[in-house]
């Protein structure tokens, strides 16, 4: 007797009507409006909202599987999006110059070229003369104090090495924004504290907008302006926090009362939404 098995269908996207685009208060840098995005037919973001205020570096934390990274690469244009619109000063990412720096250091260089010539590629691929080039390059040398040899390829390198060639790469060409998804994870210590304080420097100095992806609360609260949590699956916002504690930032700020205060209210919110 031939027994009848029902598929399960997973639900599809709604196909709902375009909402009017609202622009973000004054100072808006990354303008998000409506944002969904789908995995097999299932909700990971739906009518999603947010504004990134320019000059200023956003953490972005919440519960393991929420779709940290994916907010950021959808952001990037890395994913595609089912629906919504993002723009970058008004602009589309099409005329937005950005950088992004991978977790994954060892997939991000190519491996067949040296280390100065990976760092300097975003600015060969926009054509820029050579001595721009080189200028741009000692710049950067100067600004992370490199020791190492940037001839060398980039599988004859330490992993902090390799890391801090991929954010000097990223900066090369003067990005608007600059994209970190979990940029200390594969590193040790000392070489995450290194890298946090150059980006630090980096940002006191250009007050590039940035987004980073952290799984560490403290580095999270560490490096914010303001720590963006978020709650779980169908993603939504949980609360953006403003941190407005001056910079720069240092070891010292770890114990200070209005950053324990932060780490402690990011950690209940948190919780709160793990628990949910």
């Amino acid at each position: 007797m031939a027994v009848a098995h029902a598929a399960a269908v997973a639900p599809v996207v709604p196909q709902d009507p375009v909402r009017p685009f609202v622009p973000g208060p004054a100072g808006t840098h990354i303008t998000i409006r409506g944002l969904t995005k789908y995995f097999a037919g299932w909700p990971l973001y739906e009518r999603f909202d947010l504004d990134i205020p320019k000059g200023c570096i956003v953490s972005v934390f919440g519960p393991n599987g929420c779709g940290k990274s994916t907010l950021i690469n959808m952001i990037a244009g890395l994913i595609p999006i089912d629906a919504g619109q993002i723009l970058f000063d008004g602009k589309s990412l099409a005329d937005t110059k950005i950088g992004y720096v991978f977790q994954n250091y060892r997939e991000a260089l190519f491996p067949w070229m040296r280390t100065i010539d990976n760092i300097a590629y975003p600015l060969k691929l926009e054509g820029q003369p050579k001595q721009d080039v080189e200028r741009r390059m000692a710049e950067l040398v100067a600004d992370f104090d490199v020791k190492f040899d940037l001839n060398r390829y980039p599988y004859e390198l330490s992993g902090g090495q390799q890391q801090t060639a991929s954010i000097m790469r990223a900066l090369a060409p003067h990005p608007e924004v600059l994209f970190l998804d979990e940029p200390f994870s594969a590193l040790d210590y000392e070489m995450t504290l290194f890298i946090r304080e150059k980006l630090q420097d980096v940002f006191m100095r250009t007050g590039t907008t940035m987004m980073l992806v952290s799984h560490d609360l403290e580095e999270a609260v560490y490096l914010a302006d303001k720590v963006l949590l978020l709650t779980k699956r169908p993603t939504r916002i949980a609360e953006l926090l403003d941190y407005a504690e001056g910079r720069p930032r240092t070891v010292e700020t770890l114990s200070d009362p209005r950053f324990v205060q932060m780490k402690r209210r990011s950690l209940e919110i948190f919780q709160r939404e793990v628990r949910r």
